[in-house]
């Protein structure tokens, strides 16, 4: 690959950026660190590594019981059938109930996580999950399930949006894919464990224990989110020794030496006071150990002393700003999605991907209820475990090897990474997907034994979690600086998707037949996945193509951090 001009302000659209320093460290250079991060100890970027691994733990103990609470209902239903009259359309309509609410909720709570920051929201919403729990063990009539559903997973909404955001506020581009894919195997736990132990406790407590150990399980977490869980929103306006509008490739800024940067280091304590210059040549790089302490190692001014434990569980951290500026963050998103291509080919697979996943899950509630199969609801919740055991199986891989690889590939392209280097991963697992989906479909259709179905069921979700972990993964990367707007399109997308197919799901298989309806889903799914292909070769294209705008939304955020 040709050397990227460092000038060519069409080679740097957003998302591109330097992540290997190979002038002085030779063929194998150090990684460098981005998004830059500030001298400041109080910056999540500069956190131990064991208290950002506290606070990813959390948010993603977090996710994990909001899609419990959402599918553990499904082994449920067939006891709520015989003892409350609820016929299985009722149940099938208060899921997709359920996804409709979880379209909007994220328009209307997100915002307020981007004005006063993540931690109020953590807490708030898992209070609130708390009571619907409790509501859900004492529901009677129809309009409880249906309410319950459309408030837990209207609240609920803020797990698709709000772990992304943390992640892209404390860890760095190359530890990303890693994150990530930890917190979509987190959520599918819960999508995919939680069934299996409701199965159970319906069958020995009965149905509505499922709902109080919920209860508790919520309550835990709420208390361990007031006196453990840190805001991870960080103000970005006053930094100490970083330009706070520096290039995507920081190995530029190093044209000064090491003498005249610390120099400037000790005069540019604010923004206002720090005169900044385009990017120019490199220049004198200076000493190859002073380049990597500021470019791939955490640099800390110990002057600047660290929150104490009180202040750094304060409630809430407002950002500045007039009420047009809040409410603008409930239909920005929808600008963002039909104006910005990267973002609308993200939701579209996204979606796709979990709308098929809930068509599955739906499908076996009912139909393996049904001869030839007759299971019971511990047997029903234990087919969600071939699922757990797929995802699992796919993030231990996905991971690390998205990691891996777009060190690699920056390296080859001279230290530049671009966010499409990550989308070759997802290439390597599409085939599973349509496979799993049609062993699954037509199993169903044959009366196979379950095994059969079990194993469409694992070797889908095996191609599932890469490519919507990845997926999500490119998102944060290519457009951080609007990733919460992003995320609200993706996850309006993803459920508004996911909320047709289970409403068209019973008359579609009653005229179509399950065999044909998965086979046409496993179809459009695949067509999905191959538009991969389009942004892996046009992706940065479109970048710069949509630069501007891509400016013009991040202009209109609360502080974001520059990239």
């Amino acid at each position: 690959m040709h050397p990227i001009d460092e000038h060519d302000e069409k080679e740097w659209p957003p998302g591109t950026v330097r992540l290997e320093d190979l002038q002085q460290a030779g063929k194998n250079g150090e990684v460098i660190l981005q998004p830059r991060p500030s001298r400041d100890p109080n910056d999540p970027l500069n956190w131990p590594r064991w208290e950002k691994y506290l606070n990813f733990g959390l948010v993603s103990f977090y996710a994990m019981m909001v899609f419990a609470l959402i599918d553990a209902a499904t082994p449920t239903w067939a006891p709520m059938n015989e003892q409350l009259g609820f016929s299985y359309a009722i149940l099938n309509d208060s899921y997709a109930v359920g996804n409709g609410t979880l379209c909007i909720g994220a328009f209307l709570l997100i915002p307020f996580a981007l004005k006063y920051g993540r931690r109020p929201m953590y807490i708030v919403s898992t209070a609130a999950q708390l009571g619907v729990s409790i509501w859900s063990a004492k529901l009677e009539t129809v309009a409880d399930i249906m309410l319950i559903n459309a408030f837990s997973c209207g609240v609920g909404a803020l797990a698709e949006v709000i772990v992304q955001m943390t992640v892209a506020d404390m860890f760095f581009v190359h530890e990303r894919g890693t994150m990530n894919s930890f917190y979509v195997w987190a959520q599918n736990i819960g999508g995919s464990l939680a069934p299996v132990a409701a199965g159970y406790i319906t069958v020995s407590q009965g149905w509505r224990w499922v709902w109080w150990w919920c209860t508790i399980f919520f309550g835990v977490a709420l208390v361990a989110y007031i006196f453990l869980y840190e805001e991870t929103k960080y103000d970005h306006s006053a930094i100490q020794g970083v330009d706070l509008r520096a290039s995507q490739d920081p190995v530029a800024e190093f044209g000064q030496t090491a003498s005249d940067e610390e120099a400037s280091i000790e005069k540019k304590t604010d923004l206002s006071e720090a005169k900044l210059e385009p990017r120019t040549s490199r220049g004198s790089a200076g000493p190859e150990a002073y380049r990597s302490r500021h470019l791939s190692v955490i640099d800390i001014d110990s002057s600047i002393p660290r929150k104490s434990y009180v202040q750094r569980l304060a409630f809430w951290t407002s950002s500045p700003g007039p009420l047009s500026h809040f409410f603008r963050h409930s239909y920005q998103p929808f600008l963002v999605l039909f104006t910005i291509p990267g973002v609308f080919f993200v939701s579209l697979t996204y979606g796709a991907l979990i709308a098929m996943s809930t068509v599955q899950v739906t499908t076996l509630s009912s139909w393996m209820a049904e001869p030839p199969y007759n299971f019971n609801a511990a047997q029903i919740g234990l087919m969600s475990l071939p699922s757990w055991i797929g995802s699992t199986l796919g993030a231990l891989v996905v991971g690390p090897l998205s990691d891996w690889l777009i060190v690699y590939l920056a390296r080859r392209n001279h230290g530049i990474y671009e966010p499409e280097m990550r989308l070759w991963v997802i290439v390597a697992f599409i085939p599973f997907v349509p496979a799993g989906l049609f062993m699954f479909g037509i199993g169903l259709n044959n009366g196979s034994s379950w095994p059969v179905v079990a194993i469409g069921y694992g070797l889908a979700s095996f191609g599932t979690l890469p490519a919507s972990s990845l997926s999500l993964t490119y998102l944060t990367d290519a457009y951080t600086e609007i990733v919460g707007d992003a995320l609200v399109g993706v996850t309006f997308t993803r459920n508004l998707l996911a909320t047709i197919f289970v409403f068209v799901l019973t008359p579609w298989i009653a005229n179509m037949g399950i065999k044909n309806v998965f086979i046409i889903i496993g179809v459009l799914v695949t067509a999905v996945l191959l538009g991969t292909f389009i942004f892996i070769y046009y992706g940065k294209k479109f970048r710069v193509k949509f630069a501007g705008r891509y400016r013009y939304y991040a202009a209109r955020q609360y502080q974001s951090r520059p990239v």
